[in-house]
């Protein structure tokens, strides 16, 4: 089957802490993780999967995050 997602795309950025801060308080030592997300990428993954055949239409910016974006959609 022939699927096109026209939606958005974006890399999430996450800190995981250990705890949420109290109000004024710094928590340091975090895991920081960058994953691929957007409510039009996510469906077009959850297409595939299902087996089918994926055309993503989206829109980039121009900045780091992009290229790599960029590269990880035409790598899928």
């Amino acid at each position: 089957m022939k699927v096109v997602v026209i939606g958005s795309s974006n890399i999430d950025m996450v800190a995981q802490v250990s705890h949420l801060p109290a109000p004024g308080e710094t928590v340091g030592d975090a895991n920081f993780m960058q994953s691929l997300g957007g409510k039009g990428a996510n469906q077009a993954v959850a297409a595939a999967r299902l087996g089918g055949f994926v055309t993503f239409v989206t829109s980039l910016g121009n900045d780091m995050y992009a290229r790599s974006e960029e590269t990880r959609l035409n790598s899928s």
